[in-house]
Formats: C-alpha cells, sequence, structure tokens
C-alpha cells in the first residue's frame, strides 16, 4: 500500500523558493521588512505546494498567542454584548481572537481575571472596570499592552470613553424641557466612573435650574433592580424618573404597569444606552444611544497599534444620542 504524501512544511516552501526559513517566516507573516518580490515568490511557492501557516507554530514565531482577553462587569448586559461585539469583529478581521472574562461586579473577581488572562494572552482591555483609582494606576503596568473602555484618562494604558455626562445631561434637559421639575435617579453601579458622571450631569443641571430638584434612590444594574424601587419611586413624589440603565428602566415600567400606573401620562420614565428591546416596550422607552460597537472597535484599534509597538492616536469621547419615544411627556396638570 503506497505510504500517503505527509502535509508540505515550511522547509519545503523555502527549498522551491530559494529562501531562507526565517525568509519563508517573516513573508508568510507580513513583515514589512521583507522585499515584495521576495514575497511574491514565498506566496506562489507556498500556493504550489498547497501550504498554510500552523497557527501554533506561527504564534511560537511570532511570540503572540493571537489573543486578547476583554474583562467585563457583567456578561448579561446588552451594552457590554454590544461592545463586545464591535471588538471583536474589528480584532478577528486581524487575525486575532477575543478572550472574554466576566467579573460578575466582583472587584476581587475584576482584579483577579485582569492578571491572569494577561499571562494567557498578547494583551487585556478593561471595559468599564469598577476598581478604585489607585488600584488600577497600580495594576495597568502590569497588565501592558493594555487599554481601558469607559474611564477617566490613564496614564499606563490609552482609554475610549463615551460622554455619559453630556448623554444624561440630555435626557435631563428633555425632562425639564417638558416641564418637569421633581425627578427621581435610580442610581446604579456606584463604584464606577459612568455613574459619577451622571451625577455630575444632576449637579450642573441643579445648578442651572433652581427649581429643579433631583432624588437619587439607591438600585442597581438589572431588570430586578427596576422592580424593586418602584415603592421608592412612587413615594418620591418624582414626575419623571432617570433609570441608570434601560434595563432597571424595564424593570420599573413592568413594576409600575402592575400597580395601575400609566407611563407617560402619570410618570414619565427615561433609561440609557438603548439597548435593542428599548424601542419595543410599553410604551417605548426614551433614552440615551451609546454608541457601544465603536467603542469595542475603538478599543480594538488602540489594541492593535500597541501591539504593533506604535502609540495608540488619542480618542475624543464619543458622543451619546438622545432618542425621544413614547415613556416621556410633560407632567400631569
Amino acid at each position: 500500500m503506497a505510504r500517503a504524501s505527509s502535509r508540505p512544511g515550511i522547509t519545503d516552501v523555502a527549498k522551491l523558493a530559494g529562501v531562507s526559513l526565517s525568509t519563508v517566516s517573516r513573508a508568510m507573516n507580513g513583515n514589512p521588512t521583507v522585499d515584495p518580490a521576495l514575497v511574491e515568490r514565498v506566496q506562489a511557492a507556498a500556493a504550489e505546494l498547497g501550504y498554510t501557516a500552523n497557527p501554533v507554530a506561527r504564534s511560537l514565531v511570532l511570540g503572540r498567542t493571537q489573543t486578547v482577553a476583554v474583562v467585563i462587569p457583567d456578561l448579561e448586559n446588552p451594552t457590554f454584548q454590544a461592545v463586545l461585539r464591535g471588538l471583536n469583529r474589528a480584532a478577528s478581521t486581524d487575525g486575532f481572537h477575543v478572550l472574554i472574562a466576566d467579573s460578575t461586579e466582583n472587584l476581587d473577581q475584576e482584579r483577579t481575571l485582569a492578571v491572569a488572562t494577561r499571562h494567557r494572552t498578547d494583551g487585556v482591555i478593561l471595559c468599564s472596570p469598577r476598581m478604585a483609582q489607585d488600584d488600577l494606576s497600580r495594576i495597568l503596568p502590569t497588565l501592558s499592552p493594555a487599554v481601558v473602555i469607559n474611564r477617566d484618562p490613564q496614564e499606563s494604558a490609552p482609554v475610549v470613553a463615551a460622554d455619559y455626562r453630556a448623554g444624561f445631561r440630555d435626557l435631563i434637559d428633555h425632562l425639564t424641557g417638558l416641564g418637569h421639575r421633581r425627578l427621581a435617579y435610580l442610581a446604579g453601579a456606584t463604584r464606577s466612573v459612568t455613574h459619577r458622571a451622571r451625577q455630575q450631569a444632576i449637579a450642573e443641571a441643579t445648578a442651572d435650574l433652581a427649581e429643579l430638584e433631583v432624588i437619587e434612590i439607591s438600585a442597581g444594574v438589572d431588570v430586578d433592580s427596576g422592580v424593586s424601587a418602584v415603592d421608592a419611586v412612587l413615594s418620591s413624589g418624582a414626575t419623571a424618573v432617570l433609570a441608570y440603565n434601560d434595563l432597571v428602566a424595564i424593570g420599573l415600567l413592568s413594576a409600575l404597569e402592575g400597580r395601575g400606573v400609566d407611563v407617560p401620562r402619570d410618570i414619565s420614565v427615561t433609561g440609557f444606552d438603548d439597548i435593542p428591546f428599548a424601542g419595543h416596550t410599553t410604551p417605548p422607552l426614551t433614552t440615551v444611544a451609546v454608541p457601544a460597537v465603536e467603542l469595542g472597535a475603538h478599543a480594538w484599534r488602540a489594541m492593535r497599534a500597541q501591539l504593533d509597538g506604535e502609540e495608540a492616536e488619542p480618542l475624543a469621547p464619543l458622543i451619546p444620542a438622545l432618542v425621544v419615544r413614547g415613556s416621556t411627556a410633560p407632567p400631569a396638570a
């Protein structure tokens, strides 16, 4: 019985092209230092032999895993899913894989995952990390190359972010423009920079409009948090609610309906993020659209620049957009 021919290797390509093994490796990996004529010769030889690079061998040659890690606080949140979608699409186009680690809003878990995943990957992207700034400043140099999403500027890593303060201020201005003067803010993820950005928007708005009152109510980040907050909302006397995000707003809408409270006739409700089903609630939810997919794509570009030995270009915060739907109206007379 005839012996099956072995799979062509890099040595066969080098022999057919008349070049060294290192030249084949550099040419196949897109190294710009290789003469274009040699690249063409190597590629022609590889095509003739039917040679394809072994991913494991390629990683050894490059000293890379071709994988980056992303640590997120809550994989169930559709906004973080959108960030991951934008990041994964951009990374896969460049031949990289994305390893996802969910810290489940646990600070100790977040730090542990960041360090552990960096040991197994070429870089780490921290998506809206909850850890304190001192902790973040200490850990970032050990993770390099690293990228941070939705935090204040960092010395040790590039940051890509959306302007949550501006987006939240747009919501407040929308409600005050309708005539609301007593608002309830359902606070969630109070350790996050995005929560502090919301508080900043509230402080600015109350300074600009003396008769405006905003009552902060501790809530959370998920649908159950909105359901649980209904009693506090109704007892606050607020005519409109600023929910921390769309999930909280959706939970509140459901609970208000169960109490026979009409939205927006009796009370207006707003969310934040514009997740895919925000426009399909009853009534459709007024919210702010965060460009989450774009955030993920920008995060990858910042990471890729570092992997290529370049400095990531500074990026101005992306601006969310107000989306007015049926859950807001002027307060009842």
